[in-house]
């Protein structure tokens, strides 16, 4: 089996430079996603485009976390569930949220309880939620907008996890800590 290369700065692909070196500045180091991604400049740049978007919905710190992490878990991404714990940390989530997530837990309120479920029914779905799914986010109160941008997210994830599972990206140092498997 190949190898995916891992670049830097210096090695990158032109169309990669400037995301690796904004990534550098902003983390203190690049993440070895990009560090992979960076092979193909469209698909980094993509990804990073996804992730501003995704942020800049009507999603808190707390939705955009079940978000992700319910997509990481149901993917079974073991570099992206640590790299979404130490996310969420650094955004100030409360650590229940990331914990019930990571083990298949109750999260602590309805509403996000609810965005987690239709969150998982669009990805095990492939899209194809039934009317009562849609109704009981909506009951939530979610709307059409929210519906959408749960999509948004999944399209991130998407990128992110599948990259890791064909490269088996190793965790950053950084996110060691927060190392996690599925449970089978």
């Amino acid at each position: 089996m190949s190898e995916f290369k891992r670049y830097t700065v210096e090695t990158a692909p032109q169309g990669a430079k400037d995301i690796l070196e904004s990534a550098q500045k902003e983390m203190g180091a690049i993440p070895l996603l990009y560090s992979i991604m960076a092979e193909s400049p469209e698909i980094v740049k993509a990804y990073k485009h996804l992730h501003e978007q995704f942020a800049a919905t009507s999603f808190d710190k707390e939705e955009l976390t079940v978000v992700w992490q319910t997509i990481n878990v149901a993917h079974e991404c073991t570099y992206c569930v640590p790299a979404h714990t130490a996310i969420a940390n650094m955004m100030q989530v409360n650590p229940a949220i990331s914990e019930a997530l990571r083990n298949n837990q109750p999260l602590p309120t309805e509403k996000l309880q609810a965005l987690h479920e239709f969150t998982l029914a669009v990805v095990r779905q492939r899209g194809f939620v039934e009317q009562p799914q849609l109704e009981a986010f909506f009951a939530a109160g979610y709307g059409h907008k929210q519906v959408l941008e749960v999509i948004l997210g999944l399209s991130q994830k998407v990128i992110s996890n599948y990259v890791n599972h064909v490269a088996h990206t190793p965790l950053d140092p950084l996110f060691e800590k927060f190392a996690w498997q599925p449970n089978k």
